[in-house]
């Protein structure tokens, strides 16, 4: 069962990236910056290595992804008060009006191809939903363990 429960969360979002890719004329977020920029928007302020840490991800690569996005207009670098040789994160307005579309897009494209499953898929997908929510937090429990 894992591995089948595994293939299917990954081809789901590999097709939800594909059909997501297609809407905007604007150049393409990829992945990371897209995981970037929502937890920028959940935690305003958060500095690069919190973010690393967050995103389970490399320093020098959020260093990277920042620098990208602050480069183009969808993130602001303020001094952190406190401790001012480090950075806090901050959205612009166009990066929350880009988040903003993405949901609307995102959640429409679900809702579309949800309406389409019979009912009985639709109830079995509303109740997997707490299960699914668990099992992601075992997986950031056991993430953050050394």
């Amino acid at each position: 069962m894992a591995e089948e429960l595994a293939d299917a969360v990954v081809g789901l979002q590999r097709l939800l990236r594909r059909r997501l890719r297609a809407g905007p004329t604007e150049p393409r977020l990829r992945g990371a910056d897209v995981e970037l920029l929502r937890l920028v928007e959940a935690r305003p302020g958060v500095g690069v290595s919190d973010a690393a840490k967050e995103l389970h991800l490399a320093g020098n690569s959020v260093s990277t992804l920042v620098n990208r996005l602050a480069k183009d207009g969808y993130l602001v670098r303020e001094t952190d008060p406190v401790d001012r040789r480090a950075a806090r994160l901050l959205l612009t307005g166009r990066a929350e009006t880009r988040l903003r579309a993405w949901r609307e897009r995102r959640s429409e494209l679900l809702a579309r191809q949800v309406a389409r499953l019979d009912a009985s898929d639709r109830r079995a997908l509303h109740a997997a939903l707490p299960a699914l929510r668990a099992l992601a937090v075992t997986l950031r429990e056991e993430a953050g363990k050394p």
